[in-house]
């Protein structure tokens, strides 16, 4: 039993290592070049951007823009002065998912809404923009007091997905390639 499991071992090792050699071999022809590598977009952003305090197209109150801000300079570093600037808007809305026979809600989903643009400050060129859109719920069931918690919870929870789903986005589609100045012939 003892040979049978080396040798399954050893096959299994010998099989990891040609799949693996394989993998790297077609991802590093493809073009691909991981984030925070050296030279990646995540190391050239990093530190790098201003981040604006979102417009709220809605009245949820100055916490959700906090929150996003925040979780925001937690994963591309915070900046004042920085070579890009990040312009945000941010939206939320809420919605009763689970009505009772009484017609008393016992569960809300809120749904979040940013929309993002990524400057580049010396030459004013958008390298990235888009929006995202994502929910989280909480239970009504509880006290007040309960029920208030959640929903506070819930709303810092979705503002966390928005800045990983801005953040991912932006690491993923942002040309940070700097285009060449030309200066006209010398006469």
């Amino acid at each position: 039993m003892s040979l049978l499991n080396r040798s399954l071992r050893r096959l299994c090792l010998t099989a990891s290592v040609v799949v693996g050699t394989f993998t790297l071999g077609v991802i590093s022809g493809c073009g691909f070049t991981p984030v925070y590598a050296p030279g990646g977009g995540g190391t050239a952003l990093y530190g790098q951007v201003s981040i604006q305090v979102p417009e709220q197209v809605d009245s949820t109150g100055e916490s959700n823009a906090y929150f996003l801000v925040r979780d925001l300079e937690e994963r591309l570093g915070r900046n004042s002065s920085g070579d890009y600037d990040l312009g945000l808007t941010l939206a939320t809305r809420q919605e009763g998912q689970a009505i009772t026979a009484g017609n008393d809600i016992t569960r809300y989903s809120i749904i979040g809404k940013a929309g993002y643009s990524l400057t580049r400050l010396s030459d004013g060129v958008i390298v990235s923009s888009g929006t995202e859109t994502n929910f989280t719920g909480y239970s009504a069931t509880g006290s007040t007091v309960e029920t208030l918690a959640g929903e506070r919870d819930a709303y810092e929870r979705l503002m966390g997905i928005l800045a990983d789903q801005i953040t991912s986005r932006i690491l993923a589609t942002a040309d940070l390639a700097v285009a060449p100045v030309t200066t006209a012939p010398v006469e």
